[in-house]
């Protein structure tokens, strides 16, 4: 099958451009408030109108879409990893644990990934459908990030400007993940794209830059608001099942947009913020 260039140039360059925005918003705004924008649906937007463009069938962007939560989950892993896994590391230079918690987090990433898209492969040969399993999903990923966030941790704003390069290499990051993402719904299917539509691109390159540019604690303190807050991009995904066929792409992904951060966005920012001095935000 062919792959259409212009239905996957234009998300892929949105996609860079929103995950610039998105993971400064962490290093300006500290990681409460900066972990829940870093978490609003964004990339999800462009790859969601691409994987349309592509299919140009309901039920297989249904499929494509209805795997996105498990590709979520998988990234709420991973960033538990990276609150989790630090302190455990070995007293070495900061580079090298670095690579350690990079190596780790996306080695654990790759294999959950395998073991997703095969348990969801063998739901459809079952006709048992991904409906149900991305909603329990969903509300996984929900009670998974309460209880990321149900002890307020510090997450001070960072202290040093991000160079142009960091910045530039988070964009490119984005974009190469979204398009490829597109671009192996023609090759391997929905399902693969939309796992890879959720690749952790962003988070990586937030926790690698801050932990480079601000120490540990900015990325650390990030990791539950940005865990809870990731539950919007289900939100989104599973909305735009529902909405895209009947309203459009244009109008179903603001549809889904909006509900996600009514929905999820807002009252995950006012449960980080419960008994937390504004100090902190």
């Amino acid at each position: 099958m062919s792959i259409n260039p212009d239905t996957i140039l234009l998300p892929a360059l949105l996609a860079g451009g929103v995950a610039i925005g998105a993971t400064v918003a962490i290093e300006r705004f500290g990681g409460r408030l900066g972990g829940i924008l870093a978490t609003l649906p964004t990339t999800i937007v462009p790859a969601s109108l691409g994987l349309w463009a592509h299919q140009q069938d309901p039920a297989l962007f249904a499929d494509a879409m209805h795997s996105v939560p498990g590709g979520m989950l998988l990234n709420a892993c991973f960033l538990w990893l990276w609150r989790a896994l630090p302190p455990r590391l070995p007293s070495t230079s900061r580079s090298t644990r670095l690579g350690m918690m990079i190596a780790f987090s996306l080695g654990c990433w790759g294999l959950g990934a395998v073991g997703l898209v095969t348990l969801q492969e063998r739901l459809l040969e079952q006709s048992l459908g991904l409906s149900w399993y991305a909603w329990g999903l969903t509300i996984a990923i929900l009670f998974g990030g309460l209880w990321a966030a149900r002890d307020p941790r510090p997450a001070p704003k960072g202290r040093r400007k991000v160079g142009t390069v960091a910045l530039l290499s988070r964009g490119i990051f984005a974009a190469i993940a979204i398009g490829a993402s597109i671009a192996l719904s023609d090759i391997a299917g929905p399902l693969v794209a939309g796992v890879a539509a959720v690749f952790p691109a962003i988070f990586l390159t937030t926790m690698v830059s801050i932990w480079l540019a601000q120490g540990e604690d900015v990325q650390a303190g990030a990791v539950g608001p940005m865990m809870l807050g990731s539950t919007s991009v289900s939100v989104y995904a599973l909305a735009s099942v529902w909405l895209f066929p009947a309203l459009g792409p244009a109008l179903g992904s603001g549809g889904a947009w909006i509900l996600s951060i009514v929905l999820v966005s807002v009252p995950c920012w006012m449960w980080t913020r419960r008994g937390t001095p504004s100090t902190d935000d």
